[in-house]
């Protein structure tokens, strides 16, 4: 079956980041510096120490952001979905990448070099506040962090990334997929997959969800606020 031809003029228009430029801009700045990556369950996209030569954008697939532990093992830090960018502030100081980046599942993700980014910021003041934005919001996402590895215990952790998946909902019973694998998450959460999976567990036990893989039913969004 033949493949269908991308359309990168509209999905990078519909981006939010480019959404104020004009589509004369997009042809002439953006397009000319777009480079296709299709990228298969577990590529990688860059290694920890890489210079980053563009911004990247997801148009559907997922990536994560990680570094190896010193046990061995890894540290989430962040999962981006369709539609969302990445390697912005690594981009702009021209350092080496302090993580590495790979695919979660089979992912098209566009490329777009830096001199294009920083033409386009030249040009249009409202794209570089989108960009300021994006990045202050990435900045206030890792304080959020912090605080919640601090401060939270591990159920409110899990708890709280459960109700900020969900659909927006007051009360009631919702339905949560979880993005990735639950060892993804409990990196991400900076907990292990043991303790993940007994947090899930006496959650269940409460009757507060039920666990299907990686389908997560909140029984009542009520009661698990509430809980602890």
């Amino acid at each position: 079956m033949a493949q269908h031809k991308l359309d990168i003029r509209g999905v990078l228009a519909n981006l939010p980041l480019f959404r104020n430029l004009d589509p004369e801009e997009i042809d002439r700045v953006l397009l000319p510096a777009v480079r296709e990556i299709r990228a298969e369950r577990g590529d990688t996209l860059f290694q920890k120490s890489d210079p980053l030569s563009g911004l990247y954008v997801i148009v559907y697939g997922q990536v994560k952001l990680a570094f190896p532990s010193a046990t061995g093992s890894e540290k989430v830090l962040q999962i981006f979905g369709a539609g969302e960018s990445f390697g912005e502030a690594v981009m702009f100081l021209e350092r080496p990448a302090p993580v590495y980046a790979q695919t979660l599942i089979d992912s098209l993700i566009l490329l777009i070099s830096k001199q294009a980014i920083f033409d386009a910021i030249e040009r249009d003041p409202t794209f570089a506040r989108r960009m300021l934005a994006g990045l202050s919001m990435r900045l206030h996402a890792l304080v959020q962090d912090v605080e919640s590895y601090s401060l939270r215990s591990a159920a409110q952790r899990v708890i709280g990334y459960l109700l900020q998946s969900a659909p927006e909902c007051e009360s009631g019973q919702v339905e949560v997929t979880l993005p990735a694998s639950k060892h993804v998450i409990a990196s991400r959460l900076n907990l292990t997959p043991e303790t993940l999976s007994r947090i899930f567990s006496q959650l269940t036990h409460e009757n507060l969800i039920s666990v299907s893989g990686r389908d997560v039913t909140v029984h009542d969004v009520t009661r698990l606020q509430a809980y602890e």
